[in-house]
């Protein structure tokens, strides 16, 4: 998301420069105009900002210009600055979508309280947006497995032909590469989409207790076991059981195991009744299960019998071009689940990005972007914080008087009067130099 913006509509030459004055002081972006026809075309959508507007202007008026950015966006805030006899009209504007009325004459500070309170409604609309265009676009593939390298676009053909039918399947994939995002990929596009998708663990779950959370067992069964339980493999009847960290499963389970995939029937704790299950049975492990085999670690026969169709998900470092649009698309999702406006890539983020190998693949890519949303991270560039060895001195202090700026306002949750009082300078102080510095600025207050 960009800085926030105010679209200042005003015909008074004398007023708005004083308004433009006054609006940034407090750190606020503003476009000015003196007719309503020139704002006009600044309005999106898309646009993170606020449109104040004078009523009485000659041409199009405050209230023509209501009514058309409100066709624009039903959710865009306008605030209307009124003169005197003028609040009856002000009103009925309010009534017709308008976000607040000012009346003149006005001190600039009530000005800047309510523009930045609709900055802050504006900004909630445009994250509730993208979480919803998030949500809605969680059933393309292409917004699930992220990337134009040729591995990726490989990994999602294979995935779309395989959907649709019953074949068990073993995914590869070193630790946090996507392994249970390529399951669920399998089922979600499949027929079993409307079955349970069950997650196993296997190196998770205790093993005095796995037998019973796989097959679930009888009253009595054994001690403690007060009444009847259905296990997760009889649950994902008709649905898909993902078998996390195959590799982990002790020896004697891995027998049951291999009888329930061949016979497609399973035996309840303390029961002798066979019960008939209808599952794709979908293995992934970040080990060689061949080599596991010849070791004795790992049953051959269970190996084979997963083994029907094989995906493999190419590691980060091995599709370096796709990092920066990958942690792009992990930062808009940071983005809006922190609620926080989203930096700037610049090419130096992206150099430094593609420039590390990132052993914990997606996992340790999104934990990174998180960072970054929150103004945590640090060391990739002088952009981010840090100075490059062949900067001058005074490029290397602005570097770490950013650094100390970026981190407390990071630390006070963008809010600037606990930032100043904090680095103890003033509020002006603040903000000259989070211009100069070119630093976002955070909430007032």
């Amino acid at each position: 998301m960009s800085e926030a913006r105010v679209l200042l509509v005003d015909d008074d030459d004398d007023l708005r420069p004083a308004l433009v004055q006054g609006l940034e002081i407090e750190g606020l972006d503003v476009d000015a105009f003196a007719r309503a026809e020139d704002a006009l075309p600044r309005v999106t959508r898309d646009l993170y900002g606020v449109v104040v507007s004078d009523i009485r202007m000659p041409g199009t008026d405050g209230m023509a210009l209501l009514r058309q950015v409100l066709e624009i966006d039903p959710a865009m805030p306008v605030v209307l600055i009124t003169g005197h006899g003028e609040v009856a009209l002000a009103v009925e504007a309010m009534r017709d979508g308008a976000y607040d009325f000012i009346e003149k004459p006005f001190p600039v500070r009530r000005l800047t309280t309510v523009v930045q309170r609709a900055i802050e409604k504006r900004r909630l609309v445009l994250e509730n947006r993208l979480l919803r265009e998030s949500l809605d676009a969680s059933g393309d593939l292409g917004s699930r497995l992220v990337g134009r390298n040729p591995a990726m676009a490989r990994l999602r053909e294979e995935i779309l032909a395989l959907a649709d039918t019953d074949a068990d399947v073993l995914v590869l994939g070193e630790t946090g590469s996507g392994k249970e995002v390529v399951a669920r990929a399998l089922h979600d596009f499949g027929s079993r989409s409307k079955g349970n998708f069950v997650a196993i663990n296997c190196g998770a779950l205790p093993r005095d207790i796995f037998e019973s959370e796989l097959f679930g067992h009888e009253a009595g069964a054994f001690t403690g076991a007060q009444k009847q339980r259905i296990g997760k493999l009889e649950h994902a009847d008709k649905g898909t059981v993902f078998l996390d960290e195959i590799e982990s499963m002790p020896l004697d389970l891995q027998v049951k195991l291999l009888r329930t995939i061949e016979h497609r029937t399973i035996e309840r704790l303390g029961s002798n009744k066979s019960i008939p299950l209808d599952v794709r049975f979908i293995a992934a492990t970040k080990a060689d299960l061949q080599e596991e085999s010849r070791a004795k670690r790992f049953r051959a026969d269970l190996f084979y019998r997963l083994n029907v169709a094989r995906l493999q998900i190419p590691p980060l470092r091995e599709r370096k071009d796709d990092i920066p649009l990958l942690f792009a698309q992990l930062a808009r999702e940071a983005r809006a689940r922190y609620r926080r406006d989203m930096p700037q890539m610049t090419p130096a983020l992206e150099a430094a990005l593609t420039g590390n190998d990132w052993p914990g693949n997606v996992r340790e890519l999104r934990n990174a972007a998180d960072r970054w949303v929150l103004g945590l991270w640090r060391g990739v560039s002088a952009g981010d914080g840090q100075a490059d060895d062949g900067d001058s001195l005074a490029q290397r202090l602005a570097a770490f008087e950013k650094s100390v700026i970026e981190t407390e306002l990071a630390r006070h949750g963008g809010r600037q009067k606990e930032t100043y009082e904090a680095l103890g300078i003033s509020r002006k102080g603040l903000y000259d130099k989070m211009r100069k510095l070119g630093i976002r600025a955070g909430e007032d207050g």
